[in-house]
């Protein structure tokens, strides 16, 4: 019988189903197969949802797919079509879908932000990626601030607030000091989440004025520095000696010791707050307490235990960090910051939610035509997600109909799906917290069988080892696969082969006699192909003449032996290796043909040395120990395996035991630790010998248990730590008596393979449990709850026995007992067997059919006499078949479906009806022979149902007025048609939708001309078909009546004026520029109309942007328009009914670098700056006059030497300052610029006013205008040191110095 793999039946149907499904169509990972069959498109390769990009580099946005044929590829950019032909600093890489954004060559990485999204499409379906969101990173300046000294008194708590400025991604806050040194932190001053710098309580030694709070920037690998921050510590001493000098008698501080406070928190306030994470990210919870002395902080879990091996602490403590959260760690955790005055505490309840996650992702489903198939997405997350599919990128809702496709929730199930079924469908699983999409397409093939095993492939295999022939295959539907061997033999059947579901023959016990050719033939409808393949088995290798144990003294010799037998065909290879490493690269190592001789033997010699012999197929090793020991006068103790036993004497004779005695041969230095006893039976196994039993070292008499009728010998094995001796000598030969058996066969079994007969069958006995000669069975058997005497037959050494002429399916008691010339086995037990089954005899009766619904009905049955199922009862069938649709009495060919409900049932669902058609059934009992004769056929009828919707819906001839529309009926109408229903509206782009119109249509029509309806207006149509159950599914569909372009209407005169029929805006013209166009029309109407004007991105589904035109001018002129892009446009008219002209659509002209200004050769830029300079010159004399008049003036104590630059950037590898970027518009910096080394400011390196900064300034600028020192904030500067500047003090300086 052929073994298959398969799963067992207690699992779900359904699921055995889908499995099978999948696993039947798998498409092998070959090359040259793979380019052949078509493919939908697959997603392999795609830039992360959220993608920020550094804005002095060019914009890569992966898209990678593969297909059959190789799929096109187009995006989307905020969810509109992206046209990169018309941007030129836009391409696409060959063959891929992969976007390049040039931003090297002047482009602006702001002007690409947004979603994308690529579709990768081919003939079979569309892949879409994930939204792509494109943001560049940001570095901006520091908030501009002044800062005040802070002087605390020593003891007290103290917070340096950050404040740095909001980047993309955020920085990474560190403090330093000038010198670039970190601030070194402690359990009393530390660094928090938030960037600030926390003390718990001040020192003196925390007294600096360099305090500075740095931000990085990872992506555009800029540092930026705030100003630094100024702390005086004021120690109760220096306090007392100051009070008493200046305040004498005054004691304002009291002249008390640093006072110790109890823990307060500083971060986070109150006592309690809330924290919400996502699952899988970090949770980090802080604490940061004042107090002195300095608190300790600890943490638990309210109610729990932190969880192990993924909590960690930080920051001495004081920041709880537990990574991969989930679910299970939302609660209450409470911090304690303690110290020996008290305690403080606070709570934080945390929530942990979840972004989607999968946990059925939909798989590629690859089907045959006819077969069914499901597509499952399964996906959690906490809010629970909500799952949508799309077909081809387009939500299915509103994709093409499949009629074999069918959604249910989270799952898709296809039937009897055609190759115009193929498509490629989207996952989307989305929850407030993010989204999940995935793509799996259903690939219909159907092809013809294909064996991808090569031709006359040759597999050689070592005799008695399994032997593995591919035989690859491919093929829609399925191919079924069959072997023979030789060129005419049949098919391979039997227990001696295993036949894989990947279509590979195993012949698990590979013997001589199975060499040969074996064809593998693969078939199904659609065709068939076979392939040969050809086996050689060979003798394995052997080691006949193994290593030994070696004790060799020192600067001696040694020799090993390995002497192999192989096949003749094979060519071995011979590798020896010492304690599992290559031998020595030594010249006294002297491998031979079948030996391995060291000379001059040394200590380090000393080891294991194995043989290995390779060939092709296989390897055998042998391996033995080197033992080196010092050389005379004092010998060696030499350690090796016992010599034999020897002298074994049996005594003590009788019929079931014996007694062994032996002398045991030398233990050669090692103590023997046990003995092993081997039997032979020289009567029915000779010259195989068994173990018997084992016995310690120290006895050498044993007493043995024997079976009658076996011809029996003995031989010893002694055994030490070294080895196993080589085995004594045979003991004399000892033939105990005969004796009826012992035992009786097991496993008896009585199943007929005819109606008429009784096949008992047991398991012969071994050759030494016959006890004794001519083992014979004497097989009984009687009819069950029968009054008949036992009938017993005599049979030879044999395991079956079939007794004919039984009556059909009756139990029977059998029992097999063994018997030798000697006697009988005890009786044996009984067993139940039955005779041989037959066709049932009846049919179920009194079938009767309930109808539940228009797609299911309810089957009742009669169960048939159990003595007329002759057999075991394995259930019913119930045949069914579609007789006619009601509606359109017509026939069609007749598919019989069939429905088995297992044990004795007597009802049964039949689902999957079609509405109002006429059926017919029949039922039949089943057993293990076959089916039993029909029921006789039953009618029934299923009620009308709804129908489905129409086939079409046509618009055509549209006028001005009037519109015809056509349609087709249903295709399953389900019933009577009773009528058509069409509703329609006008809709236009304010989304406003006019009244809606309901029109009942008698069931024989085809067509509707629908009048009076406006002019240059979209109606949309909403359809469906009615029988008397109700409405079907509607089909929609869009039309517009046309407008009089051409003169068609007719004027009427009125008082000499020709008036038209109808309000009318024509001939809308545009005249476009960079950023603007000068929009034109015509009007024909009433008098006075307000007109507005509405615009939009041409190809956009945003909604229309609108402007209002001031009176009743025809021009309109509109602003801020983007340079290079498409604009549709119309003009309307308020108050009549929403009229509006046609679309019309331009294109504004690209930026043009060439018509930007350069503000600098502007005469009104020069005027001003020469009127500037004027009154700064006269403000400078008056300065001048009015100290000569002797005024004084108060002058502020000059500002520390260290520079203080605002941006400074750092090299990413020793974190020092190199060169850096504009934080403000992302310009890339050019190489080996830096400011000039006298820290001057060129005219051509900035154009900003220092005005700007609404204080002096004493400091630099950077090449791009970024500002890189010290704010002076009215103080007057000591003359230039250290890196300042040393040029001549500007206008603007020595207007500070007067201030």
């Amino acid at each position: 019988m052929m073994k298959k793999k398969s799963i067992p039946a207690s699992k779900p149907l359904l699921i055995l189903f889908l499995c099978q499904i999948i696993s039947a169509l798998d498409v092998p990972l070959d090359s040259k197969l793979l380019e052949e069959l078509s493919q939908p498109p697959t997603i392999t390769h795609q830039s992360p949802k959220d993608y920020i990009v550094d804005p002095r580099e060019n914009i890569v946005i992966q898209c990678e797919a593969k297909g059959k044929p190789p799929p096109s590829f187009s995006w989307t950019r905020n969810g509109t079509h992206f046209d990169i032909d018309k941007d030129a600093q836009v391409t696409m890489k060959p063959n891929s879908g992969t976007l390049v954004i040039n931003i090297m060559n002047g482009g602006k990485a702001e002007a690409y932000e947004g979603v994308y999204q690529c579709t990768a499409r081919n003939e079979r379906g569309a892949a879409i990626s994930n939204n792509i969101v494109i943001r560049p990173s940001r570095s901006p300046l520091w908030t501009k601030e002044k800062l005040e000294p802070h002087q605390v008194r020593e003891g007290d708590s103290l917070v340096l607030h950050c404040r740095p400025p909001v980047g993309l991604p955020p920085p990474i806050i560190f403090w330093m000091d000038n010198a670039f040194q970190r601030l070194p932190q402690s359990e009393r001053v530390s660094q928090g989440l938030n960037g600030d710098l926390y003390f718990s309580n001040v020192q003196p030694e925390d007294t600096r004025e360099d305090y500075i709070c740095y931000a990085r920037f990872n992506h555009t690998q800029t540092i930026q520095q705030k100003q630094p921050i100024s702390v005086k510590v004021f120690s109760m001493d220096s306090l007392n000696d100051t009070i008493a000098a200046n305040l004498s008698d005054t004691d304002i501080y009291g002249a008390k010791p640093v006072t110790e406070r109890q823990p307060v928190l500083l971060t986070p306030t109150g006592s309690t707050s809330t924290k919400v994470e996502l699952r899988g990210n970090v949770l980090l919870l802080e604490c940061i307490a004042a107090g002195l002395p300095t608190p300790v902080i600890r943490w638990i879990k309210e109610g729990g235990e932190l969880p192990a091996n993924r909590t960690f602490f930080e920051n001495f403590k004081k920041t709880l960090k537990i990574i991969d959260v989930s679910e299970a760690d939302s609660g209450n955790y409470k911090c304690i910051a303690r110290n020996t005055l008290g305690s403080v505490h606070h709570v934080i309840s945390v929530t942990v939610k979840a972004a989607p996650y999968w946990i059925t992702a939909p798989r590629n489903l690859v089907l045959s035509p006819g077969e069914d198939g499901t597509l499952i997405c399964r996906a959690n997350g906490n809010p629970k997600p909500s799952i949508s599919w799309l077909a081809n990128g387009v939500p299915i809702a509103i994709a093409p109909e499949d009629p074999s496709r069918k959604v249910d929730g989270d799952t898709i199930i296809f039937s009897h799906v055609q190759e115009r079924s193929s498509a490629v469908y989207q996952c989307n699983a989305s929850n407030e917290y993010g989204y999940l999409l995935a793509n799996a397409f259903v690939n219909v093939l159907a092809e013809p069988p294909r064996i991808l095993t090569p031709a006359n492939k040759l597999y050689q295999v070592i005799a008695d080892s399994p032997a593995l022939l591919d035989c690859a295959y491919f093929g829609s539907p399925k191919p079924e696969i069959e072997w023979f061997k030789g060129v005419k033999g049949s098919i391979l059947r039997g227990n001696e082969y295993v036949f894989h579901d990947n279509g590979t023959l195993e012949i698990p016990v590979a013997q001589k006699d199975s060499t040969g050719t074996y064809t593998c033939v693969a078939r199904n409808e659609l065709g068939k192909i076979q392939n040969e393949v050809h086996l050689e088995i060979k003798d394995p290798t052997m080691i006949i003449k193994q290593p030994e144990y070696k004790v060799v003294q020192r600067y001696g010799q040694v020799s090993f032996e390995c002497i192999i037998k192989h096949d003749s065909t094979l060519l071995p290879t011979v590798i020896w290796l010492k304690d599992n490493d290559e031998l020595p690269d030594d010249e006294r190592f002297l491998v031979g043909k079948d030996n391995l001789t060291i000379m001059n033997v040394t200590d380090k010699d000393d080891g294991t040395y194995t043989c290995i012999v390779n060939t092709t197929l296989d390897s055998v090793s042998a391996s033995a120990v080197l033992t080196v020991v010092a050389a005379p006068p004092t010998p060696a103790i030499i350690y090796a395996r016992p010599n034999p036993p020897f002298d074994l004497e049996l005594t003590g004779q009788l019929e079931r035991s014996i007694e062994l005695s032996w002398i045991p041969g030398d233990e050669n230095n090692s103590p023997i630790t046990h003995f092993v006893i081997e039997y032979e039976d020289g009567l029915h196994e000779p010259g195989v010998w068994h173990y018997q039993t084992e016995v310690p070292g120290t006895q050498t008499t044993v007493q043995l248990k024997l079976s009658p009728y076996v011809n029996y010998s003995f031989r010893v094995v002694a055994v030490n730590k070294i080895g196993r001796s080589q085995p004594s000598e045979p003991s004399e030969q000892y033939l105990t008596k005969s004796a009826s058996p012992d035992e009786n066969p097991a496993n008896v079994q009585g199943i007929g393979s005819e109606p008429d007969n009784l096949v008992i069958t047991w398991e012969s006995l071994k050759g030494f449990q016959s006890n004794g000669p001519g083992l014979q069975y004497k097989v009984s058997w009687r009819q069950k709850d029968v009054d008949d005497e036992w009938t017993s037959v005599i049979v030879a050494n044999v395991s079956k026995y079939i007794v004919s002429g039984t009556p059909t399916f009756v139990p029977y008691e059998i029992k097999v007992q063994a018997l030798n010339d000697l006697g009988y086995a005890p009786e044996p037990s009984e067993v139940i067997g039955h005779s041989g089954e037959d066709l049932p005899m009846v049919a179920p009766g009194n079938v009767q059919v309930h109808v539940i619904n228009s797609t299911l009905a309810k089957v009742h049955w009669d169960p048939v006499p159990l003595k007329t199922v002759r057999g075991h009862l394995q259930g019913y069938k119930v045949y069914y078949w579609k007789v006619q649709s009601l509606s359109r009495r017509s026939r069609r060919h007749v598919e019989k479906k069939i429905l088995t409900f297992r044990g004795n049932k007597t009802f049964g669902m039949l689902p999957g009806l079609e509405p109002y058609s006429s059926y017919k059934l029949n039922v039949r009992v089943v057993n293990g022979k076959g089916e039993g004769p029909a029921s006789p056929d039953k009618v029934f009828k299923t009620p009308e149902g709804v129908p489905s919707s129409p086939s079409y819906l046509k618009i055509t001839n549209p006028t001005l007025d009037s519109l015809t529309l056509e349609w087709g009926s249903p295709t399953h109408p389900n019933g009577v048609l009773t009528s058509y229903i069409l509703k329609f509206q006008p809709i236009n782009n304010t989304h406003e939708l006019g009244p809606l119109v309901e029109i009942r249509i008698p069931a024989n029509e085809s067509s509707l001309i629908l009048k009076n309806l406006n002019y240059s207006t979209r109606y949309k149509f909403y359809f469906n078909a009615q029988t008397s159950v109700g409405s079907g599914s509607q089909i929609t569909e869009e039309a517009v009546t046309i407008m009089d372009e051409a003169g068609i209407l007719h004027p009427a005169v009125v008082a000499g004026k020709v008036q038209p029929l109808y309000p009318r805006i024509r001939n809308v013209t545009t005249a476009a520029a960079e950023t603007y166009a000068n929009i034109s029309w015509e009007y024909e109407g009433p008098d006075h109309a307000n007109f507005y004007v509405e615009y939009g991105v041409a190809g956009s589904k945003e909604d229309w942007k609108k402007e209002i035109v001031n009176g009743s001018r025809s021009f309109f002129v509109l602003k801020g328009l983007t340079p290079g892009t498409a604009y549709k446009v119309r003009v309307g008219a308020e108050g009549l009914s929403g009229f509006r002209s046609s679309e019309d659509v331009f294109e504004t002209g690209p930026a043009m670098a060439s018509r930007q200004v350069d503000i600098a050769t502007q005469g009104w830029f020069i005027g001003l700056m020469c009127a500037v300079a004027l009154l700064i010159l006269i403000l400078l004399i008056v300065c001048f006059i009015r100290r000569n008049k002797g005024g004084k003036y108060p002058v502020k104590e000059k500002e520390d030497a260290h520079a203080d630059p605002e941006i400074q950037p750092m090299k990413e590898d020793d974190g020092t300052f190199g060169e850096y970027s504009d934080a403000e518009d992302h310009k890339p910096l050019k190489k080996g610029s830096r400011t000039p080394s006298d820290r001057t400011v060129k005219k051509e390196d900035s154009d900003d006013s220092l005005v700007d900064y609404g204080e002096g300034v004493n400091g630099q600028f950077n090449e791009d205008g970024s500002f890189i020192g010290q704010y002076s904030g009215k103080k007057e500067k000591e003359p230039a040191e250290g890196n300042e500047s040393s040029e001549a003090p500007s206008p603007v300086n020595a207007m500070n110095s007067f201030v």
